[in-house]
């Protein structure tokens, strides 16, 4: 994981696992990041290839998180098959998913 600081914004690259055995150490570095910033707390996912049921209790627990920070959380860079877990658990509803210019166009 890479925190990079934005006028506005902090973006955190995110690895490839978000899963049982990586959500405790990543859960208190974004918990970190959304205590020490202020605007968006943006998550790149672009190399992210597998996460699990914790993974995404990190998603969501970062994302109220920032709510009580009066922050938001955005999903960027989402591959399809991780957009596609977000839409079976209906998170894609929830979290804030960044829409390439791409797809809007």
């Amino acid at each position: 994981m890479r925190v990079r600081g934005k006028p506005g914004a902090q973006v955190v690259r995110i690895g490839s696992r978000l899963d049982a055995g990586t959500s405790a150490g990543l859960r208190t570095r974004l918990h970190d990041a959304v205590d020490s910033g202020t605007g968006d707390l943006v998550l790149d996912l672009s190399k992210l290839e597998m996460i699990d049921a914790t993974g995404l209790g990190v998603l969501v627990g970062t994302h109220r998180r920032a709510l009580a920070a009066e922050r938001r959380l955005v999903l960027r860079r989402v591959p399809p098959r991780i957009m596609r877990v977000l839409a079976v658990t209906r998170l894609n509803r929830v979290l804030h998913v960044e829409v390439p210019a791409a797809a809007v166009a």
